[in-house]
């Protein structure tokens, strides 16, 4: 997909970032991993993102990243596929080359590897990796990844594929910053841990929309929160904020790394074979799962 139609794309609607699914030896699980994309197409998200956050990218070998961005676009339909791509400087353009060999559409360039780096640096990493590939370029603002508005305009000027800019921070000055200096220049993304919690702030900030990890279970809820977000409907949202969200952000905050256990959890308990997450996380305990099936149930109703 040409760049510039990729950022019209992620800036039309809802994104989603689909669990990767592993089998009972916890590798990767083509065909059931298929059958949730294809599921999940059906609904109307503006592109979804294989390999990402929630799909346990910082779990995955490198070879397996395009892998599953081939099975994501052969189950996607015309739902565009950005394909997740990070770690240090070197690996991070071996990653992005192989997911565009492997058809995706775009890349998301999540944190760097542990260690903090100067702006200079940071210019650097994301430059190489847009020059890298023809394809669109999203860099994910977090962690120990924070590019400054000034360092992102530099991009901007001399990356024409940096379609995207995604913040994982909650820094809403910074945000604030960066949508009013590049303007119309980039699609920008909420991407906080359940994104909805922060809609209102983001939307606020000159942000069009987000990622929503939820869209992986209760897709159709999600969309309805989207929609009445967008039109200002704050009665229904603050409806499904406090009967869904705040319950679900509950079961999140019990353990760290939930953030995604929880959504690939909610994956599991809709039907769909996802497999157990990868080490160092952990999954929901029976208790949890329980609690989080009855909050799915009470989705319905709502």
């Amino acid at each position: 997909m040409d760049p510039q139609a990729l950022k019209a794309a992620l800036g039309a609607g809802l994104l989603s970032f689909p669990v990767t699914a592993f089998d009972a030896e916890g590798r990767f699980s083509e065909e059931p991993y298929r059958k949730h994309i294809e599921w999940l197409s059906g609904f109307p998200a503006s592109a979804l993102f294989a390999a990402g956050g929630t799909g346990e990218f910082f779990s995955l070998s490198p070879e397996e990243v395009p892998a599953i961005v081939r099975a994501a676009k052969a189950a996607a339909g015309d739902t565009p596929i950005v394909s997740g791509c990070g770690y240090g400087t070197t690996i991070a353009v071996d990653l992005a080359k192989a997911a565009e060999k492997a058809g995706a559409d775009g890349i998301l360039l999540l944190p760097h590897y542990l260690i903090d780096a100067p702006q200079e640096g940071l210019y650097a990493h994301v430059k190489a990796v847009c020059d890298a590939v023809s394809i669109g370029v999203m860099v994910y603002n977090r962690d120990n990844a924070i590019l400054q508005a000034d360092t992102l305009m530099r991009l901007c000027e001399a990356c024409p594929n940096l379609v995207g800019f995604k913040d994982g921070s909650g820094d809403i000055g910074l945000v604030r910053q960066i949508t009013a200096t590049a303007g119309d220049r980039l699609t920008y993304l909420g991407g906080m841990p359940t994104a909805e919690l922060f809609a209102d702030a983001y939307l606020g900030a000159g942000f069009t929309t987000y990622s929503s990890a939820v869209f992986n279970f209760v897709p159709a809820l999600a969309i309805d929160f989207y929609d009445n977000l967008r039109t200002g409907n704050r009665a229904r949202t603050e409806t499904i904020l406090k009967e869904f969200f705040y319950p679900h952000m509950a079961i999140r905050n019990r353990q760290k790394g939930y953030a995604v256990s929880a959504i690939k959890a909610g994956v599991r308990l809709v039907g769909f074979e996802a497999g157990a997450v990868r080490p160092p996380l952990t999954d929901l305990t029976g208790e949890e799962e329980a609690m989080l099936k009855d909050l799915i149930e009470r989705a319905k109703t709502l």
